[in-house]
């Protein structure tokens, strides 16, 4: 997806991009591509590639929730910045913060807000499942999101602690989304939240399966989730 395509498909969703929004996008992609070759931050470094699978495929959020608005956005496990930081380039005004397991990664996303010139931008290294129980994140954010970082069961039990109540949680998941959809409901009911909707559509060019997940969180999280580092991923709640 060359340039002229991005800015063409984000137009016919509402997504308009100024020159200064272009420039930023154009400067994630060489600061991603610098650092890519001291750091394993992505397998893809193709610049349309990068438009396509990165940068697009984290907006599609924003053709499914409503991000112009003044909202605290948290993002679990961004690697190097996805659906996150592209998303505070088109959104400005919301309040990001970005968990990643990673020191290296959190470097990365330190650099790259300061050369962004980004604001209300906060990052913390940390693992989801012990983010999820420090006293100033849990249950305060309005929207927690994740993309194809786990399981849907998994993902649920280290995002929606994150949510505050009447908050969502949202998912970005590829082609095996139908299948952890079924065993994940009794999960996401556990945690405190219900599936409000789940959208289909295809990333263009490539036409591959995308899935957008929608959860509302209706009643608070029990204190014992998330549990200890690594259990939601060998034991997955069910």
């Amino acid at each position: 997806m060359n340039i002229t395509t991005f800015q063409e498909k984000l137009a016919e969703k509402g997504i308009n991009l100024s020159p200064r929004q272009l420039q930023q996008f154009e400067d994630y992609f060489r600061i991603l591509v610098e650092w890519n070759e001291k750091m394993n931050l992505t397998a893809i470094t193709e610049k349309d590639e990068v438009y396509l699978k990165h940068f697009y495929d984290s907006l599609s959020a924003a053709f499914y929730f409503d991000f112009n608005q003044e909202i605290s956005v948290c993002d679990v496990g961004a690697g190097a910045g996805f659906p996150g930081i592209p998303l505070k380039i088109c959104f400005p005004q919301i309040k990001l913060s970005i968990c990643d397991s990673l020191q290296k990664r959190i470097t990365f996303l330190e650099h790259l807000s300061t050369k962004l010139e980004l604001t209300d931008v906060s990052l913390y290294h940390d693992r989801a499942e012990t983010f999820g129980h420090r006293p100033e994140t849990r249950e305060v954010y309005d929207l927690v999101m994740a993309r194809a970082v786990a399981r849907m069961s998994v993902l649920s039990e280290l995002c929606l602690p994150l949510v505050k109540k009447g908050g969502h949680f949202l998912a970005m998941k590829g082609s095996q989304l139908p299948d952890e959809m079924k065993d994940s409901k009794k999960a996401v009911q556990m945690l405190g939240g219900s599936v409000k909707d789940v959208y289909s559509f295809k990333l263009p060019e490539e036409n591959s399966d995308r899935y957008i997940v929608l959860v509302d969180k209706q009643k608070n999280t029990p204190k014992k989730y998330p549990r200890k580092p690594g259990t939601p991923n060998k034991n997955p709640l069910s």
